[in-house]
Order: structure tokens, then sequence, then C-alpha cells
């Protein structure tokens, strides 16, 4: 009878070590200033242009060129957009132009702004953060801004041999190089999240892609200045090689860096900058071509002067958000944005996207 209750008695205790270690495993370790119930919800955003709503205009005081920051974070970018609980605050860190160096938790300051990681970690503290969604790595060794005006130029010169032919040799070794910065920058994000205690359980590392701003199917009158400067041939590099690769080499980042993947790289076919009605632009998502003419008068503002141009506008960031929403809410590891029978951008399995 002793035996019975002693072997009773070990695996009451047996379950209640279980159950605590499964308790520990699904909630935040000790430490956060307050339980996490008590907290607030909410979901952040870091990284670069794509999320920081650049092109989406309206951008939010001190952040459009005060004190050179020049971050353009919109109300129209997709953290903004996303469906939400009326409850959860929507938190933008996303910086335009940012690199990785941004989200480093040894800079202490980038620029004009602390290190996205440090201001993380600080959130963290007094918000249970649910989601955190990472885009970065095209400023880097891709340098696609560079990219782009290296394609412009090749337009402008009307040379035989578009920049495409150039960087193809190359393209693959700058996306080889960033890889391990990006994964760098990734892990510190979990490193500012683990220094307020959370566990990888208790929210969503979600890491996309980039979308290619531009395509092959540009209307003629459009393909100059007035819109889109760039060699068909390019046009059709960037979007069918250049940036699938880059996304193909940002999955890589995701999956070392145990985060869910969202692949942009085919998001904006059919509505990319200079394919919808030439004077409305009406059926495009991305900015064409733009130019601040009063910036240009400033020798501050000037060289920003072109900085919306071929990112995503009002809309392209509606498209994004509604995409990344429906990833938010899904189960599976990685998606990609592809549209629907709408024409609406919808996260398709990755699993089902290569079919």
């Amino acid at each position: 009878m002793r035996a019975h209750k002693s072997k009773s008695l070990i695996l009451l205790l047996a379950g209640s070590l279980l159950a605590l270690a499964v308790l520990i495993s699904d909630q935040y370790l000790p430490g956060l200033p307050l339980q996490p119930k008590q907290l607030p919800a909410a979901v952040v955003t870091v990284g670069d242009s794509t999320l920081s709503g650049e092109g989406g205009g309206n951008y939010v005081a001190g952040t459009n060129g005060e004190g050179d920051n020049w971050c353009h974070r919109s109300p129209a970018a997709p953290v903004n957009q996303l469906r939400l609980p009326p409850e959860v605050t929507r938190i933008n860190l996303a910086c335009s132009g940012a690199r990785t160096e941004s989200l480093r938790t040894d800079q202490e300051y980038v620029g004009a702004e602390k290190s996205q990681a440090a201001q993380l970690a600080e959130l963290a503290q007094r918000y249970r953060i649910t989601d955190v969604v990472v885009q970065i790595g095209a400023n880097d060794d891709p340098g696609f801004l560079a990219v782009v005006n290296q394609c412009v130029e090749a337009w402008a010169r009307r040379a035989p041999v578009g920049c495409s032919a150039q960087l193809e040799g190359r393209w693959q070794e700058r996306i080889d190089q960033m890889q391990p910065k990006a994964l760098a920058a990734v892990r510190d994000i979990r490193e500012a999240m683990d220094s307020a205690g959370y566990t990888p359980s208790s929210y969503q590392l979600i890491m996309q892609s980039y979308a290619s701003p531009v395509g092959p199917e540009v209307r003629p009158e459009l393909q100059g200045l007035s819109g889109c400067p760039f060699l068909t041939s390019d046009l059709a590099w960037l979007r069918d090689v250049g940036v699938p690769q880059l996304s193909d080499g940002l999955r890589e980042v995701a999956r070392d860096a145990d985060a869910r993947f969202l692949d942009l790289s085919r998001a904006g076919t059919g509505h990319e900058a200079c394919t919808g009605d030439p004077k409305t632009a009406n059926g495009e998502w991305f900015t064409r071509l733009t130019v601040d003419w009063e910036a240009l008068k400033d020798e501050q503002r000037a060289p920003h002067a072109m900085q919306e141009s071929f990112h995503a506008n009002a809309t392209g960031h509606a498209q994004l958000a509604r995409c990344l929403g429906e990833f938010m809410a899904a189960a599976e590891p990685g998606a990609a944005c592809l549209p629907d029978e709408r024409g609406n951008l919808t996260a398709v399995p990755l699993s089902d996207a290569h079919r």
C-alpha cells in the first residue's frame, strides 16, 4: 500500500513538472515589468523602404528630411493597413534606405535613429509583441537602388548591352555576400526579443522578400523619362531573374534564422510601374520615375528628390498588407503573395505556389 502511494506521488510530481515545463516553454520568461496579459498587444515592422511605406506619401513628421531623417514612414505602410483588432498597436520601425547594420544591436545609432533592434528591445518591455516582420538586405551588397540607376544609365546611353548583361555574372555573388549580414541582423532581432523575456514560441518572426517594381510589359509611350526609362531586356531581367534570385537568397536566410518566410518576388506581376493607364496610372501598384521638383530647389533635400521612384504606392502597400495579414493568420512556414481570382494578393503556401 505504501509503495502504491509512493508510486502515485512520483507520477503526480512528474506530471506537475511536465505541466510546468510546458507552461514555461509557451509563455514569456520571468523579467518582464508586467505580466504579458497586462501589456497592450502590438505588431512591429523593421527593415527598409518596403515596410516603411516609401512611395505611400504623407510621411510622418520627423521622417521626411527633418534632422536629416529620411525614413519616409507613411500612414500607407503595410503595418498600418493590416486588418488587426482595434486594441492592437501598430509600430513601424522600418526606415527607407536601411541596410542590415540598421538592425544590429552593436550599433547604437545608424544615421539619425537608434538601431532598430535597440528600439525593438525597449518596445518589447512596454508591449506584448505578437508579430515582428522583417524586410532587409536589398540595400546591402545587392545595392538594388544602384542597380536601378545603372539600368537607367544603360537606357540613356542607348547601350547595345543593358545593365543585366553586366550584372548577370556578379548578381548571385552579391546575394551570397549579403546573406550572412542579413542573418546576423535577423538574429539580433531575435536577441532583442530574448532580452525582454520572450521565447521563440511567444511571437511570430516573419521575413519578407521583395517585389519587382517593373516588368517588360511597359507601355511604349511610358518607356522613357515619362515613366520607366529602361531597356526591355533589363526590365525582363529585373523581374524574372534579379528579384527571384534575391528572394531565394532571403528565403535561405529565413530558414537559417528559424523565421517564417513570405515570398514577394511575383507580387507585382501585371501591376508594375508603367503598365497601367498612361495618364492616371490606374492599375499600377508601383510608382513611376518620380521627381520632387520643389526638393531640387533645396540643397539638403535635392539628393532625395527621386527617393519615391519605383516603390509601392498606397494601393500597392495595401495589397502587400492584405497578403501579409493572411500569412500572419496562417500556419504554414512559408508562402508566396500571388493574385487570387479577383486580382487581389493572397498568401499561397510555397508548396502550392511553385506548382
